[in-house]
């Protein structure tokens, strides 16, 4: 490859890694650093210095760090805990203390009303930087926003601790006859990535489980609750399904991707 090349490839690289968590860029360059002081050649030695470094910024330097910026990881509880563990290792699971206290306060009141519901959250924010985009989210940069998973349930009725695709995204409980079709209003009004979400499930699984409405109903009473919550995100149809009125519970809007596969919460 030419010099050219390699160096396209290396910005590419940092540009990708640090799109995704914030902090792997910089751990990228300076895994070529370290490795050039490492004296003895064996296979995979880039890679495992860049994994070393990365552990380290991610569990150790990158919370110490947030506190500069009145952010922590969220709090887990015995029901409130990552849909899937790439958010902690991608450094997505990060907000400002307010927000942990606010999900506490949801926890708990769930312990007390629903203990078979649980919260399973998906994309939070990155530890560093207020303003540094999450994409592909359009307004997870303050610390204050959170995206959580619908809440399904077996065939029996019974609510599961699961989601229905790797990611948490991209599997859209979408509306039935009679009910609002937003997803088609935006996507002919010229909003063609309204459905974007539906190539980043990273795999659909649990295809047994159906939407549970009792159980994200539940879940959405605790969400708007507390006075802390300023907004939460879902689609029309099933806000008319679930007969939710809280006038906290809005439409995003057709510049933003639908919510029927995921539930988006942000604090004051």
């Amino acid at each position: 490859m030419s010099k050219r090349g390699k160096i396209l490839l290396h910005t590419l690289v940092f540009i990708v890694l640090t799109a995704l968590t914030q902090i792997g860029g910089v751990v990228y360059l300076m895994s070529f650093v370290f490795c050039g002081r490492i004296k003895y050649a064996f296979p995979l030695k880039g890679l495992a210095a860049f994994l070393i470094i990365y552990s380290l910024g991610t569990f150790v330097t990158a919370p110490m760090l947030a506190k500069l910026f009145d952010r922590e990881r969220i709090e887990h509880y015995d029901n409130l805990h990552p849909a899937n563990y790439m958010t902690i290792i991608l450094n997505r699971n990060y907000v400002r203390p307010e927000v942990n206290a606010y999900l506490k306060s949801v926890s708990e009141t769930l312990q007390e009303t629903n203990p078979d519901v649980k919260i399973r959250y998906l994309d939070a924010n990155f530890p560093l930087i207020d303003g540094f985009p999450m994409l592909p989210h359009l307004s997870h940069y303050d610390g204050k926003k959170i995206d959580l998973s619908l809440v399904y349930e077996n065939e029996q009725g019974d609510i599961i601790d699961a989601c229905k695709s790797v990611s948490g995204y991209g599997v859209f409980e979408g509306p039935r006859n009679g009910e609002v079709n937003q997803n088609k209003a935006c996507i002919t009004a010229g909003f063609s990535y309204y459905d974007a979400p539906k190539y980043m499930t990273l795999g659909s699984i649990n295809e047994e489980l159906r939407f549970s409405e009792k159980g994200t109903r539940a879940l959405m009473d605790a969400l708007t609750r507390p006075d802390e919550v300023d907004k939460v995100f879902m689609e029309p149809h099933l806000t008319q399904r679930l007969r939710l009125k809280n006038k906290k519970i809005r439409f995003q809007g057709c510049h933003s991707v639908r919510h029927d596969d995921h539930i988006h919460v942000q604090v004051r």
